[in-house]
């Protein structure tokens, strides 16, 4: 009879403590599923302009202008974006068109004006640089979270810090990254990825507004400690619900953005 108690008293602790890793499980899926639908759903669509420094080890700078253009296919699922550059000469007109897909590759394309060429960008270079700054292909349109594990590693009053470590590392050039969640927007205001322990890379958003109800990026920024480089992107102009149109995110516009649409 004792023996059956102890066994009883064990199985109910083992339900309890799975009950708990379930429930640490849910609450941490959801903070971040929250957080990736704040960065990255506001609106229905939506438009604005960026500008990029890019600034290498000896201070030197390289100006990127461009126009961005989003739309969601299914609100928190498949999603659309178009870049179109303006600056410089040397990239004015370049197209970069990305299909997000949440249960596939996202499909990417750039369209290179001066050869007249479009070119699917690989599954396999979409964390590697674009336009050669300190952003990937995949931060323009997000990482799937359906490629992490994710671990709620402390919470204060403000923010959540969250581990995120990949199911696949042989996918990626990181170990794992760790963000710092603002509770009052649910925006990812700092992501400082590893490899192994080492601290090579950060991204960071360095000023919020709320523009029709939506907390909004203004600056962010992107360091790469092991080149020495970082780039700063300022937006402006930003403008949600304005009914895009479908098909304006098609392989069509690679070669004729629709310049009507450019915010001065």
């Amino acid at each position: 009879m004792k023996l059956f108690i102890k066994l009883v008293t064990i199985f109910s602790l083992m339900g309890m403590a799975t009950a708990k890793t379930k429930d640490a499980n849910n609450k941490v899926m959801q903070i971040v599923e929250d957080a990736y639908q704040a960065c990255y759903y506001a609106g229905d669509d939506a438009q604005r302009k960026a500008r990029m420094q890019i600034i290498d080890r000896k201070g030197e700078k390289q100006l990127r202008q461009f126009n961005i253009f989003k739309k969601d296919v299914v609100n928190g699922g498949n999603q659309d974006f178009l870049v179109v550059f303006e600056k410089p000469s040397d990239v004015k007109n370049m197209v970069f068109l990305v299909n997000k897909k949440v249960e596939a590759e996202d499909e990417r394309w750039l369209y290179f004006p001066g050869l007249d060429l479009d070119k699917r960008v690989a599954a396999s270079d979409k964390r590697t640089s674009f336009v050669g700054s300190d952003y990937y292909y995949e931060d323009i349109s997000g990482r799937n979270i359906n490629l992490d594990k994710f671990e709620l590693i402390n919470e204060t009053d403000k923010e959540y810090q969250i581990k995120a470590t990949p199911k696949d590392p042989s996918q990626v050039e990181f170990s794992y990254y760790q963000m710092v969640i603002d509770k009052s927007t649910m925006l990812p205001m700092s992501m400082d990825y590893y490899k192994g322990e080492a601290l090579y890379r950060k991204a960071e958003i360095l000023e919020v507004k709320n523009v029709d109800g939506y907390p909004t990026v203004f600056k962010s920024k992107i360091s790469n400690y092991e080149s020495g480089s970082h780039t700063l992107v300022q937006f402006r102009a930003p403008n949600y619900n304005i009914g895009l149109a479908a098909d304006l995110f098609t392989e069509r516009s690679l070669r004729n953005p629709p310049a009507s649409l450019f915010k001065k």
